[in-house]
């Protein structure tokens, strides 16, 4: 399946997009980008006045001030669609920075006038601030402003300014004394200096040098409004520039796509292979993530829950990375026709490397968003044991814990952990038994807190995606070890989707209360992630199933009181068509459970036999013969739960305790994993958030939930090799280290854990089949 520019950007945002499509359709091919790159300007005055008369640079600022008066995800929607279809006029610089700069500043006739000419196309501007390779954020400024008789002079340079020699004019930033300064410069004036850098996609950044007399009316803004006027224009920049970078990796994906799909080599499809097809469901995977992290930044921004610094490093480091090795894997696999100038692929690879560097790069933003974080810890870095004062009466005013502030919400689930988990229990190391989890289990049972993610009407918490995140963040951060939870994460989202009334009411309490602790029966020793060659049967017989065959990697059978098992009740017909959804009492006769010890030495994981065993058929969900739907259902909600970034914030925290106990905040080397793992979160949390609202909704999980599997579970062993590297000689010891302020770390617990997560549920290699073949479409 190709990107559509819709599924990339806001439902509120898709007009303008479209909008913005048509446009450039209209009026820009990829020929009219071939013949103006290379040669300054680069790009035509005239069509600015188009994309002018189209909205294009007044889309946000506010209709008393000239514009449309809509948000800078709309201008970021523009940007997906320029993306996918490039243009050599320089909007990001010329239409978005200036107007957010000048909109920082206060009202003055001169700022008004500039964010006018803006708005009509009459101006194109840049923003004159960087003076230093690499730099980010706006700093002292040696480019300086002195009296000169009536006027003032301009000295100094300013490098890497886009738009260059087509514009009419910059804002450079310079000092004055202690102040700073933003002056008009005209492209005319005498003293201005300019030399064009191309760049690799053809277009052009200038080096400025002034010695230039400034009138008074020329000085925009001065004092301390200048630079963060400045530093938010530039991280709306990287933010809209982010959404251009989404649309080139799309756009250079589907070229690619259609390609595998159509090309021939020993006559079928290239396609067809397996290793170029998991490439393709890697790629499509961080096309998705950084999709998916641009949408729920965005909605956090605009709810005050992080800053838009931090957010424009978050999105620009992964919109970096993403676009420049989507757009080199295109012309990989293109062969040697994707490294020639006729294909348009190689359009999509340089205008990626020229964005990437760009506003800085990722190793940088890598490290402007971590100190951010860190900084923000160190702040409450003692918050997973020390809580704000909780008005218990106040949080019980709510029947929808969804109505809740997230920040109360968040320090109410905190204040119940300490006053109420065993300490004994935080941070074990290994899957936890019945025998030591079950007073836990029934005093969240007791608090109604066991079910986040089912509906209220049936028991549940009821929680949105976003509350069910805060509240699995603060288990983990607590140190909270998993329940045996196949009931509450599994069988009662099937038996509230697919099963009876009666069996909704005999079971679902069961669940909660504790009395039934239920196991799942699907792997067999030849059906594991070939599952639909099941073997164990059930043979009806008068009101019963005669069950007979074995499963296997049963999770903790040897605690649970029941088995929800897939069965053949058919074998004339093809595989899939013939298996039947059960569930069984363990207590039957006939059954036996064997322990298998893994290779942590923990029995974990279970053999289950049946020999003849009686099952009413009243214990059939569904209907015969139609459990292979209900079983992909079943592994959809697996996949969500395994897709849950609980156990990777787990690791994270330890990671983050080794990091401070071994001074390795200090290694720069350190920093950049450590960043680049914490970013890996945030692209699953907002994964899972968005897989998780297709639950909420009712919605059938797409085959594209597989990618959440793999992007949760491949975190988490990431996450758990930096933690075994980092700990040194730790990293191989099998009990825990043992701190002398009393912090206990197991260094290598989450890694040999992280293994089992690839595999159960489907292994990722797989997962990768499933999306190539029924999310991609690509040939067999």
């Amino acid at each position: 399946m190709a990107f559509e520019i819709n599924e990339l950007i806001a439902e509120s945002n898709r007009e303008f997009a479209e909008s913005a499509r048509g446009l450039i359709q209209r009026e820009s091919s990829l020929a009219r980008l071939r013949r103006l790159r290379d040669s300054v300007p680069g790009f035509e005055k005239p069509m600015w006045g188009k994309l002018a008369a189209a909205g294009w640079t007044s889309i946000f600022i506010p209709e008393q001030r000239g514009g449309l008066g809509l948000g800078l995800d709309a201008a970021a929607a523009i940007a997906t669609a320029i993306g996918q279809m490039p243009i050599p006029e320089p909007y990001v610089a010329a239409a978005v920075m200036p107007a957010v700069a000048l909109l920082e500043l206060e009202p003055s006739e001169s700022v008004n006038n500039l964010l006018v000419r803006i708005a009509q196309g009459e101006l194109i501007c840049g923003l004159a601030w960087q003076e230093k390779t690499g730099q980010l954020n706006v700093g002292d400024a040696a480019t300086y402003l002195t009296p000169d008789n009536s006027l003032f002079r301009l000295k100094g340079s300013k490098k890497w300014v886009s738009p260059g020699s087509g514009a009419d004019g910059w804002l450079v930033q310079c000092s004055r004394g202690d102040d700073d300064v933003l002056v008009w410069v005209e492209c005319a004036d005498k003293g201005v200096e300019i030399e064009s850098v191309r760049r690799i996609d053809g277009s052009f950044m200038v080096h400025l040098k002034f010695d230039v007399a400034v009138a008074q009316e020329r000085i925009v803004a001065s004092g301390s409004a200048v630079r963060p006027a400045l530093d938010k224009a530039l991280d709306a920049g990287r933010f809209v520039a982010s959404h251009e970078l989404l649309g080139i990796s799309a756009q250079a994906f589907n070229m690619t796509l259609d390609y595998l799909q159509t090309r021939e080599q020993f006559g079928k499809p290239i396609g067809a292979n397996q290793a170029l097809q998991h490439r393709m469901v890697d790629a499509y995977m961080h096309i998705l993530l950084l999709s998916a992290s641009l949408k729920e930044t965005w909605t956090a921004y605009c709810k005050g829950d992080i800053t838009l610094s931090a957010v424009a490093s978050l999105v620009k480091a992964r919109a970096d990375q993403v676009g420049v090795s989507v757009s080199k894997l295109a012309v990989q696999l293109h062969g040697a026709i994707g490294y020639t100038d006729e294909l348009d692929v190689g359009i999509y690879l340089k205008r990626a490397l020229h964005l990437s560097a760009w506003l800085g790069n990722e190793d940088r933003h890598r490290l402007r968003y971590i100190s951010d974080q860190l900084n923000t810890q160190s702040s409450s870095r003692d918050s997973s044991t020390s809580c704000e004062t909780v008005n218990v009466a106040a949080t019980e005013q709510y029947e929808d814990l969804n109505e809740m502030a997230d920040r109360d919400f968040a320090s109410m689930v905190r204040r119940f952990l300490v006053d109420h988990y065993p300490s004994s229990l935080r941070h074990v190391a290994r899957r936890l038994y019945w025998s030591e989890v079950k007073d836990w289990y029934h005093l969240l049972s007791d608090k109604g807190w066991l079910a986040p993610a089912w509906p209220k009407a049936f028991g549940g918490m009821g929680l949105t995606p976003e509350k069910q995140l805060i509240f699995f963040e603060e288990m983990e951060r607590y140190g909270v070890a998993r329940l045996p939870d196949q009931g509450i994460i599994n069988l009662g989202p099937v038996l509230i989707k697919y099963g009876t009334a009666q069996q909704q009411q005999t079971y679902l309490p069961e669940i909660l209360s504790g009395e039934h602790i239920w196991c799942q029966g699907y792997s067999e020793p030849n059906a594991g992630s070939d599952l639909a060659s099941l073997k164990t049967e059930a043979v009806a017989d008068g009101d019963d199933f005669i069950v007979n065959g074995q499963k296997i990697w049963t999770t903790l059978a040897h605690n649970a009181t029941h088995i929800f098992a897939l069965v053949r009740t058919d074998k004339t017909v093809k595989k899939q068509a013939g298996i039947s959804f059960l569930l069984i009492d363990l207590s039957c006769p006939g059954i036996s459970v064997s322990p298998i010890t893994n290779l942590l030495g923990d029995q974990e994981f279970c053999e289950v036999f049946f020999d003849n065993v009686r099952v009413p058929q009243a214990n059939l969900v569904g209907r015969l013969n139609e459990g292979w739907t209900i079983a992909k259902a079943l592994l959809g909600f697996e996949r969500i739960f395994a897709g849950s970034p609980q156990q990777s914030q787990h690791a994270f925290s330890i990671l983050t305790t080794l990091a401070r106990k071994e001074n390795l905040f200090a290694s720069e080397f350190f920093l950049q994993r450590y960043a680049q793992l914490r970013m890996d979160i945030a692209d699953l949390e907002s994964l899972f958030s968005m897989f998780a609202g297709y639950v909420k909704n009712g919605t059938d999980l797409p085959p594209s939930i597989s990618l959440l599997k793999i992007w949760a579970t491949e975190t988490y062993m990431r996450i758990g090799q930096e933690l075994a590297r980092a700990a040194d000689e730790h990293g191989g010891q099998f009990d825990d280290t043992h701190y002398e302020d009393g912090t206990v770390i197991n260094s290598l617990a989450p890694f040999t854990h992280s293994m089992v997560t690839t595999i159960y549920g489907g292994t990722n290699e797989i997962q990768r089949n499933i999306v190539a073949r029924h999310v991609l479409n690509l040939p067999t």
